[in-house]
């Protein structure tokens, strides 16, 4: 049996109270000890407390202290699991109050028979939550987790700007979340931002529908806009010879940012070979750097790493002994470099290259060479179709050169530290050569015997590969030189030729790679491993 009450706290009597009697109608416990009462008269007090809030209670029989009741009954019931329990109805009603207890009692029974599902009630209850509170303990699972601060606090806030106007968590629907994205998109928000705030409000749907707080996942049809189809930046790799010029003015450059121009050429000659993005460059210590093994390399512990996995980066023998020369008085914790603010570090290289390419239009012979050069995209920091190139370009260059060089794209991947070979070869696949034609010069083959006509025109299996290889790497360096001479400008003839020589695999692929590509003369020590991600970083050629 239900039983209905109010809290009461006593107080003493408090100076200079105001004290009235009035007549109630008895409960049914004051009939029980006095049937013949129909009317109780109580003494009422009424008083303004030391916050300046005026208070109410009944005096006591003694007349010596106030009692005071909570606003609303309270229902004490015998739970499904034989526990007492005590539920707030939430009104100060009686007559009202009295109805839930026999509603409550009444579920009760239902649930002793099976009726009603408990993992059921268990989640409508939780989705009648207000959805601050999931906030805060899914803002508590992502801290557990050991997510990034950066992240969580940009995850939490796109979670409270779609779920803004909502009470509980039942009122998150799909309508709700599209009408928001299309208002981001009317106000002209990029497909990327909206993606981002998609993936956050999904993400958090999701992790209430895993974790009982709402029946499903409202938001499991919401599909996110392509970023590819509505890209704000687009990011251009340095080619080569590009970086011969901002290594070299850059090295001989003032000191900016408290990073001499020497380190600052380090800095971006190790973002290069390793692919390592800012902020886990900024955390490389010395004792990360291991610079005396065959084949140097460096570590980046899991808790910078976007991924959170430890990594493992190989660098060229030429960088390991400038680097060594440079860490060579510093303790074993300290920095490697003494990298600026994050949000300052584009601006050091932005400035960099802004000197490399005026040394490079300083370096002009002639007027028109000058006129050339002026209008050419090398060493821009924004070029002709709109790519720009900022310290995440220097990541970019890395895996742009890898593909340039042949290396198989899962490799590329694996330095990369992409979470998916489709980013890979959405990021790099136009700059592998050679397969679409490869692949296209085996299919005579899977006809039968070519006719005399295919022999002619060269396009038999016998054909194919002196037919295509040789136009690939010229197609190679023409993709490369693009960069230099855009469509519409009037580069002149030498200088897209000398990029053309500079650009070549003999060259830019290092001493190493020449090597191996020498008829009869045997492989480095470092070519005959069979670790394909030592292989493809040796390949990524820095001067």
């Amino acid at each position: 049996m239900a039983s209905i009450y109010r809290r009461t706290r006593s107080y003493p009597l408090p100076a200079g109270a105001d004290i009235t009697e009035r007549a109630r109608k008895a409960t049914a416990a004051e009939l029980q000890q006095a049937p013949a009462a129909r009317t109780v008269v109580e003494r009422i007090v009424k008083w303004t407390d030391g916050k300046g809030r005026k208070r109410r209670g009944v005096l006591n029989a003694a007349g010596d202290r106030v009692v005071v009741e909570s606003g609303s009954y309270l229902i004490s019931i015998w739970n499904a699991q034989g526990k007492r329990e005590v539920v707030n109805s939430e009104t100060t009603d009686r007559d009202a109050a009295e109805q839930i207890a026999r509603k409550l009692e009444a579920d009760v029974a239902l649930r002793k028979r099976g009726v009603i599902d408990a993992t059921q009630e268990r989640v409508s209850q939780e989705s009648r939550k207000p959805v601050a509170d999931h906030i805060a303990t899914f803002r508590s699972m992502l801290e557990a987790a050991g997510r990034d601060k950066k992240h969580i606090d940009t995850t939490i806030k796109y979670i409270q700007v779609v779920t803004a106007g909502l009470p509980t968590a039942a009122h998150i629907t799909a309508d709700v979340v599209i009408t928001y994205a299309a208002d981001l998109q009317a106000k002209g928000k990029s497909a990327r931002t909206v993606q981002a705030v998609l993936t956050a409000a999904k993400t958090f749907t999701r992790w209430l529908a895993r974790h009982g707080k709402l029946p499903a996942d409202p938001l499991t049809a919401v599909a996110k806009p392509s970023p590819q189809q509505d890209r704000r930046r687009e990011r251009r790799m340095l080619l080569p010879e590009e970086w011969d010029w901002l290594r070299v003015t850059t090295a001989a450059g003032p000191q900016r940012f408290n990073m001499t121009g020497h380190e600052r050429m380090l800095l971006y000659a190790t973002a290069i070979q390793t692919g390592l993005r800012a902020s886990e460059l900024a955390s490389l210590t010395r004792g990360r750097l291991f610079l005396d093994q065959d084949q140097p390399y460096v570590t980046v512990g899991a808790h910078t790493t976007k991924n959170k996995q430890d990594a493992r980066l190989y660098i060229q023998t030429e960088l390991a002994t400038l680097l060594k020369q440079h860490i060579a008085t510093k303790a074993p914790g300290a920095k490697v470099f003494a990298m600026p603010n994050i949000s300052n570090v584009s601006r050091m290289l932005k400035s960099d290259l802004s000197d490399a390419r005026r040394a490079w239009l300083r370096a002009a012979q002639g007027p028109e060479e000058r006129t050339a050069r002026n209008d050419s995209d090398f060493l821009r920091e924004t070029n002709h179709e709109g790519e720009q190139f900022d310290f995440h370009a220097l990541r970019h260059t890395c895996g742009a050169w890898l593909a340039m060089s042949g290396v198989h794209p899962k490799v590329v991947q694996t330095v990369m530290r992409h979470s998916a070979i489709t980013l890979t070869m959405d990021t790099y696949g136009h700059l592998f050569p050679g397969h679409e034609a490869d692949a296209v010069g085996r299919l005579p083959g899977m006809f039968g015997a070519p006719s005399p006509a295919l022999h002619a025109t060269g396009t038999d299996g016998k054909g194919v590969t002196s037919a295509f290889l040789p136009a690939n790497r010229q197609q190679l360096r023409g993709e490369a030189c693009h960069h230099v001479a855009k469509r519409g400008n009037t580069a002149d003839a030498q200088t897209q030729n000398q990029c053309e020589r500079n650009i070549s695999p003999d060259r830019e692929l290092g001493d190493a790679r020449r090597d191996v590509a020498r008829p009869g003369k045997s492989a480095p020590h470092w070519t005959r491993t069979n670790n394909p991600l030592i292989k493809s970083q040796m390949l990524c050629q820095l001067s």
